[in-house]
């Protein structure tokens, strides 16, 4: 369905009931909105596997603002701010209140715009395999180390000069290796409505993609966060990520460092991300917005999985 927010009609599809039979009683489930990864793609990619959270949670998936099936055609919106407020603007059209919202990748950098605009909005924030500032230069390192010095190469060419033909053989050649386990198939953009203007607009170190920094807003952040990243991903290395965890409240974080896995977590090691997530939900918070435990970092080891929770 099309949702109209601000100045555009946003694609919304809702994966379950929020309200649910439980004894004699109704029970209302926690609203879980997703922030998909890109930009240039749709929610479709990871939608088969964050649905299974619908037992706990109301799952809401949305596209952001110029990409898959929603509106919003003007360049100059195609920012990190503007999708920021677009997830406060679909909230407030859709009644939710204190919502958990969880980025995956590019998501992340949306969900962080959006928490450090409006700290007081979001109940939980879930950030997956993203970070508060990006470095090129450490990413081509990155590839380099992880695929060899041709994917390195071909990574920093595409990064440095975003063009449709570089970033259609950048998604053949150098995403397979954002999946660490090789015995898996790499993530399959068949059903994904890919917007390529939309991605070349903002990707890049002369872009938005490298001017971004949230990390000394960080420090405004009101609610808990889970912080989920592998120690294998070539396109947000994990001192990027750790650089983030620095800079959120030591009090609100539990920072997830999965060994063994790549930028895709959910697909090297389901059973590790799901678990981990539905233990977010389920916890708490205490009166101040921490949750009701001490901080943690904690450095996971991820067994083979199957590739779907």
């Amino acid at each position: 369905m099309l949702i109209q927010v601000n100045d555009v009609r946003l694609f919304v599809d809702v994966a379950n009931s929020g309200l649910v039979p439980d004894g004699k009683g109704m029970r209302e489930k926690p609203t879980l909105l997703m922030l998909h990864g890109g930009p240039g793609f749709d929610h479709t990619g990871f939608k088969e596997a964050f649905t299974s959270l619908a037992d706990v949670a109301q799952v809401i998936f949305y596209d952001h603002r110029g990409n898959g099936r929603s509106e919003g055609d003007d360049p100059t919106a195609w920012n990190l701010g503007q999708w920021a407020d677009d997830v406060k603007g679909l909230c407030d059209a859709l009644g939710i209140v204190r919502p958990i919202v969880c980025g995956l990748s590019f998501g992340g950098f949306v969900a962080q715009a959006y928490a450090t605009r409006y700290p007081d909005h979001p109940g939980k924030l879930i950030l997956l395999s993203t970070a508060a500032k990006i470095d090129f230069p450490t990413i081509f390192a990155t590839f380099a180390r992880i695929g060899g010095p041709e994917i390195g190469a071909l990574a920093e060419s595409y990064w440095l000069n975003p063009t449709a033909e570089g970033r259609a053989r950048y998604l053949k050649e150098c995403v397979p290796f954002y999946r660490h386990r090789r015995d898996q198939p790499p993530a399959d953009f068949s059903r994904v409505i890919m917007r390529t203007e939309v991605a070349l607009h903002f990707n890049g170190p002369h872009n938005e993609h490298g001017r971004f920094d949230f990390r000394p807003d960080l420090a405004n952040l009101r609610c808990p966060v889970l912080l989920m990243a592998g120690e294998h991903d070539p396109i947000i290395p994990l001192p990027l990520v750790e650089a983030t965890a620095a800079a959120i409240p030591a009090h609100l974080l539990r920072f997830e460092r999965l060994i063994g896995c790549g930028h895709d977590i959910h697909g090297d090691a389901p059973e590790t991300v799901f678990g981990t997530i539905r233990a977010f939900l389920a916890d708490e918070p205490s009166a101040t917005g921490a949750e009701g435990r001490t901080p943690k970092l904690a450095d996971r080891r991820s067994r083979p999985e199957p590739s779907q929770p």
